[in-house]
């Protein structure tokens, strides 16, 4: 089932699938929803999932508003979703960019959390080198488009073997991104993540369950830089995608899934 509810300048498209508490999915820079359809079906079997695409991305378009400058604007997005879906609270799971969504949305609103879990993703904030290099890469996307940028960055997320072993699934993934993506919207994205906080005392501080999946080639968010992390966690669920970079849900599609489900079987007891 396909909805949406406003935003200034737009509107925030979702899908729908399944009932019980909800799940809301979210994807990460150069994504859109559909990065979790291999495991949205199984997941449906549990739970009421939600998978929006974020404003300028997929469907939700147009792709930038003034209003949508932080992390912690989306979070307040996702926030009016789930009132709008008559929920008061939820499991938030995001991959990369979303994990930072779901950090800001753990920040603003702990009690709204059943659990939630980042997948792919880190509490630190933006290094300055992390800074400079998304700079860069806005700079490239003002003078060449977004598709240009994209055809660079995208294959970077996954192992070299995967590349070559599933050339078809990383070219999907290039061209879908493509077919929407502006120079505006990517870029937006980027000045959010780079004037994101340090969000490892929402690390510390949360009473409820939080999974960190992390893969072990990830070059995009190095597992040298995560794994200290989950000591912090009060409640934590930790795996280690073996021969997986950034993608987890691409790379290894049936492992994330019955991680995920397990974790949101483990939130959603009485």
């Amino acid at each position: 089932m396909n909805r949406s509810i406003p935003y200034p300048g737009g509107l925030m498209h979702y899908r729908v699938e399944g009932e019980g508490r909800p799940l809301i999915l979210l994807h990460g820079f150069g994504e859109s929803g559909t990065i979790w359809k291999e495991q949205i079906p199984l997941l449906a079997q549990v739970c009421r999932v939600i998978v929006p695409d974020l404003p300028g991305s997929g469907s939700s378009l147009p792709a930038k508003s003034a209003s949508l400058e932080t992390m912690d604007a989306y979070a307040a997005l996702l926030g009016a979703l789930l009132e709008a879906e008559g929920h008061t609270s939820c499991t938030i799971i995001g991959h990369s960019m979303g994990g930072y969504i779901a950090l800001a949305f753990a920040a603003l609103y702990p009690n709204r959390l059943d659990g939630f879990g980042l997948f792919h993703a880190t509490a630190l904030a933006d290094s300055e080198q992390r800074k400079a290099l998304r700079s860069k890469g806005i700079r490239f996307m003002q003078e060449h488009g977004a598709a240009d940028f994209l055809k660079e960055v995208i294959p970077g997320l996954y192992t070299d073997t995967f590349r070559v072993s599933s050339a078809d699934i990383v070219h999907e993934h290039i061209t879908d991104t493509c077919s929407w993506a502006t120079p505006e919207a990517l870029s937006g994205y980027y000045s959010a993540m780079m004037s994101r906080p340090d969000r490892t005392r929402v690390l510390a501080d949360f009473n409820r369950p939080v999974l960190m999946v992390l893969g072990a080639l990830d070059k995009t968010v190095d597992l040298n830089e995560t794994l200290p992390q989950t000591n912090l966690l009060q409640y934590g669920h930790v795996h280690i995608l073996e021969s997986v970079a950034h993608m987890g849900m691409r790379e290894d599609p049936e492992r994330s899934g019955e991680i995920l489900k397990a974790f949101i079987l483990g939130t959603n007891k009485p």
